[in-house]
């Protein structure tokens, strides 16, 4: 891995934060991104790794962003694209659902890995070896627990791209795999959806998981040390759920 420059994005959440320490650890030159502002000022600086700040869903900010690391660091050959997320938007009825959030949901969650793969894979193909890995949901997979009609939506479109990526991409030794968390406490979003829940219904959440206990967001970092690494160089196209098992 101290060959290997990895680019981490969304690290002001707990899942972002957490696949940044864990493959700094494993000794990957780590780079760490999310929106411009003082929360990303502050996580980089508890991480201590160097961070660059740009808006994931306009893809002139991903152009610059990525000019300013291949200057900094070396053209990055890992991309884990924490970014996402319900953007504090919580649960509407249909009839209430409003466009721009809709479309703000999209540009975090699909539009940024698009963006960021446009701006990375040509150097990956270059140097014939890549990993990407979206950060996808059990929610890109059945319907959301969030009750939000575009979380769910997007994380469903992520997962085909992640697929479409992989087929393009594996024959350039760049492999393109999603991991899709189960319920994770790992910000203030999901720290609100818990507690909404009451303790009849976080009974019943944690009763549906083999395992018995919500993830932890190492969980997510350490599926992440694995699929970037040389021994997964054959598995891509691939949705790992990382979740304990959910009946």
């Amino acid at each position: 891995m101290s060959a290997r420059t990895a680019l981490v994005t969304g690290i002001v959440g707990g899942i972002g934060a957490a696949i940044a320490t864990r493959l700094a650890a494993d000794g990957a030159n780590v780079v760490v991104s999310d929106l411009p502002g003082e929360a990303l000022e502050a996580a980089a600086g508890q991480l201590g790794l160097p961070a660059t700040e740009a808006d994931l869903g306009d893809p002139l900010s991903v152009k610059s962003m990525v000019q300013e690391i291949n200057t900094d660091h070396g053209a990055p050959d890992i991309l884990v694209n924490a970014a996402g997320g319900v953007r504090g938007q919580v649960g509407t009825a249909l009839e209430d659902v409003d466009p721009d959030a809709w479309h703000s949901i999209f540009a975090a969650n699909v539009d940024a890995t698009l963006y960021l793969s446009q701006a990375l894979v040509p150097a990956m193909r270059a140097s014939g070896w890549g990993r990407i890995v979206t950060i996808s949901s059990g929610a890109g997979l059945r319907p959301s627990l969030t009750g939000i009609h575009a979380y769910t939506a997007a994380k469903h479109a992520l997962v085909g791209l992640t697929k479409q990526l992989s087929l393009e991409l594996g024959q350039h030794g760049i492999t393109v795999n999603s991991i899709a968390p189960g319920f994770i406490l790992s910000n203030p979003a999901t720290r609100r959806q818990w507690d909404s829940y009451g303790l009849d219904g976080q009974a019943q959440l944690i009763g549906r998981i083999h395992t018995r206990r919500l993830g932890i967001p190492e969980d997510i970092a350490a599926a992440a040390a694995f699929v970037t690494s040389e021994e997964a160089g054959w598995i891509t196209g691939q949705i790992l759920s990382v979740d304990g098992g959910v009946t």
